[in-house]
């Protein structure tokens, strides 16, 4: 049985949740509101202040979706009351970032600046301190869409392993690689 789909998902002060005919969940929370379409084998109830997820069998599938959903919906909610932030340094000499509203512009050692215009439901910021490398913040309400927004500024240049220049994550233990060794 699905540990995590078992768990109800209690809905703090101030949030809301609906399911329509369709399978549609909808959670209204102070920071905003979020949908979900769920598969129509998954049932999803609330109770006494709970979300409560169910399964109709054992099935591989079943279990599998079962767990999925829960996590989504408490992604949901965490989101709609809380927020989730990223942090990303970008390393290396001449590495900058400036952003002006919703559009983030990054200098990452290639011949030309790179402009990223970002979803409306992602804020972004930029700081650079002297002495410190230039970070960018995200700031949104849905989970998987600030992960795939961070892993797009990611790609555009990968961290190396023997200088650890590019974009990483705050926080983010790169593993390091010895360089040449010299002559004799």
């Amino acid at each position: 049985m699905s540990r995590i789909g078992k768990a109800p998902i209690a809905l703090p002060t101030g949030v809301s949740v609906s399911v329509s005919d369709k399978n549609v969940v909808t959670v209204k929370g102070p920071k905003g509101e979020l949908s979900q379409q769920v598969d129509s084998a998954i049932t999803v109830k609330e109770e006494d202040g709970n979300i409560v997820v169910t399964r109709p069998t054992e099935q591989k599938r079943h279990k599998a979706l079962h767990g999925l959903y829960r996590s989504l919906l408490n992604n949901m909610v965490v989101g709609v009351t809380e927020g989730y932030k990223t942090t990303q340094e970008l390393v290396g000499v001449g590495y900058r970032a400036t952003s002006t509203g919703n559009t983030l512009e990054l200098a990452l050692g290639y011949s030309h600046p790179i402009v990223i215009v970002l979803p409306q439901e992602v804020k972004v910021t930029t700081t650079a301190e002297k002495g410190k490398n230039p970070t960018v913040t995200l700031e949104s309400i849905d989970k998987q869409l600030i992960g795939q927004v961070a892993a797009k500024i990611r790609s555009l240049r990968k961290p190396e392993p023997y200088k650890g220049k590019g974009v990483k994550f705050a926080g983010e233990v790169l593993r390091r690689k010895a360089g040449k060794s010299a002559k004799k």
